[in-house]
């Protein structure tokens, strides 16, 4: 066979007409995947709907499913992150690295500042502003249990853990599903969903129900991760309107649903920007003004404590990182269950949105690049972000310092604010991070949207805005239904719904790393052959 020849049969490998099964209907403009938009649409309007009618029977159905998954796959969770570190890793140092996503002659379409300012933004904002301080805090005084069992007041377990939680791990899991988007996409003209992944291994047949199956549980665990951390953000932002105005009912339920109305109505004017005029903007203003509040609490805070637990975050960090990741023979229920099974199934459920997110704004990076980008980038922020303001909380409990030092953590809502007040200008610092966490909470809203609208619109990403603003109202009020159903204990509503629909994902990842392999390796015999041909004439 021919050079040529062998060029040809390896193109024709991924010649495929998946306009045949998009089953696409237009009713008033719209332009939506029958199957995967109308069957998610419903799926997520009944839960919405036997929420609001039974609270309590719906909260015991999520809360089921959290206890079953925890009891018999606990230990898949953590496993199935740690092949995904290995396997990014493992990537960044293959031949393969060198593969350009959209092909050699492929230029980056946004710098690389707003490029990573768009990845940190969607990728963890509100979850920082939440649990910067509260995590750290709550596992040095005991209130979330401490891992391996550590004695309480060892900052070393706190901070260790805590990056565990926030580390390589969750932007492994971002990445494994960023990558196999971007690559699919630009590189196999494939659209831009999440079944287009999966060609390698099941062909044609991803157009077909199996295809409409895998977006599905897409949509799904996307929109329960994203409601997750909106009501986070909803409570903490609540929390932080009641300590300014010195008002305990400015936190209630009422409030915080209050709350996710008005940012989702901004999610809206944000939404219908688009990428440069919406989501950009903001990103850049968010990652500004948390790198301002982080610089204040270093300085105000003092450079020595910053400094020494930057020293104790990275060396726990590396000290922690693989006990952690064992799941056999946990005695450590209280934090194991609690908190990491709880946290992987977040960021998988949060993967779709996040990867699919990342990949839209990754064309013209290579695979090094990317994965290096999404993996290592994050990771050290992180490290200096929980340094700055889970450091100064755990040097306020350890010296006894205000509310934090003296009944430890009892409302994560208020700790990054009990943190504040202990350092000057606290109003205006507190007032700040209500802005940040809104912010984040409107471009997470936005973010999530987009990536939805596509995979629900059979993978195009200039589908009509009508589109894009259906997906914002479901997502508040997905987010709106858990802390309604979880009556008075809301984080425990938002944590039961993230593992209920986390797990189902995990499965698919996993499969996912296959079908990348097979599909980068495609692609270094597609490069070598064209190189063949081209050095043959």
């Amino acid at each position: 066979m021919s050079e040529q020849q062998d060029l040809e049969q390896l193109k024709e490998e991924y010649d495929t007409d998946y306009q045949a099964g998009q089953d696409n209907i237009n009713p008033m403009g719209l332009d939506i995947h029958n199957p995967v938009f109308i069957t998610a649409a419903l799926l997520i309007l009944v839960f919405v709907v036997a929420t609001i009618i039974a609270p309590g029977p719906m909260g015991g159905v999520m809360g089921g499913l959290r206890e079953f998954f925890e009891n018999n796959f606990d230990f898949a969770f953590l496993m199935a992150g740690n092949l995904f570190v290995l396997f990014c890793l493992a990537l960044i140092f293959m031949p393969v690295g060198k593969i350009r996503l959209g092909g050699e002659d492929a230029k980056p379409d946004f710098s690389t500042p707003s490029w990573l300012a768009m990845l940190f933004a969607a990728g963890m904002g509100i979850g920082l502003m939440f649990w910067a301080v509260a995590e750290p805090v709550g596992y040095f005084t005991e209130w979330f249990g401490t891992p391996l069992n550590a004695e309480a007041g060892d900052a070393r377990a706190a901070m260790g853990a805590t990056m565990y939680h926030w580390g390589l791990h969750p932007w492994a899991i971002y990445g494994v599903v960023a990558l196999a988007l971007a690559f699919f996409t630009y590189n196999k003209g494939l659209p831009l969903t999440i079944r287009s992944t999966f060609y390698p291994l099941l062909g044609e047949r991803v157009w077909g129900p199996i295809g409409h199956v895998i977006d599905i549980l897409a949509v799904l665990a996307t929109l329960f991760g994203l409601a997750t951390s909106l009501g986070f953000g909803a409570q903490q932002a609540a929390g932080g309107i009641a300590y300014l105005t010195n008002d305990a009912i400015a936190a209630d339920l009422g409030t915080q649903i209050g709350i996710i109305i008005g940012v989702t109505f901004l999610a809206l004017i944000s939404v219908m920007r688009g990428i440069d005029g919406g989501v950009k903007i903001l990103s850049n203003i968010n990652v500004a003004m948390a790198g301002a509040l982080m610089l204040f609490v270093i300085l105000v805070g003092g450079l020595a404590t910053f400094f020494s637990y930057l020293f104790t975050t990275t060396t726990s960090y590396v000290e922690y990182i693989l006990p952690l990741s064992n799941p056999f023979g946990r005695e450590d229920e209280t934090f194991y269950y609690g908190w990491t099974v709880f946290y992987w199934a977040w960021w998988i459920s949060w993967s779709p949105f996040v990867g699919m997110f990342i990949a839209r704004v990754s064309k013209g990076r290579t695979v090094r690049e990317f994965l290096t980008a999404v993996l290592i980038v994050p990771t050290a922020v992180t490290i200096v972000w929980m340094s700055a303001l889970g450091g100064n909380g755990l040097h306020q409990a350890a010296e006894g310092i205000g509310i934090l030092g003296t009944d430890g953590i009892t409302n994560a809502d208020l700790s990054l604010f009990h943190m504040l007040d202990n350092l000057p200008l606290a109003n205006i610092t507190a007032f700040i991070a209500i802005i940040l966490v809104l912010v984040f909470f409107v471009t997470s809203s936005d973010s999530g949207s987009l990536v939805i609208d596509s995979i629900t619109a059979g993978g195009k990403i200039d589908a009509p805005q009508a589109q894009r603003v259906f997906w914002v109202v479901v997502e508040g009020m997905i987010a709106a239904a858990l802390l309604f159903g979880g009556g008075g204990d809301g984080l425990t509503a938002l944590q039961n719904a993230s593992i209920a629909t986390g797990f189902p994902f995990a499965v698919i990842l996993i499969l996912m790393c296959v079908s990348i392999v097979k599909g980068l390796m495609h692609e270094n015999k597609l490069l070598a052959a064209e190189k063949a041909v081209k050095a043959g004439n």
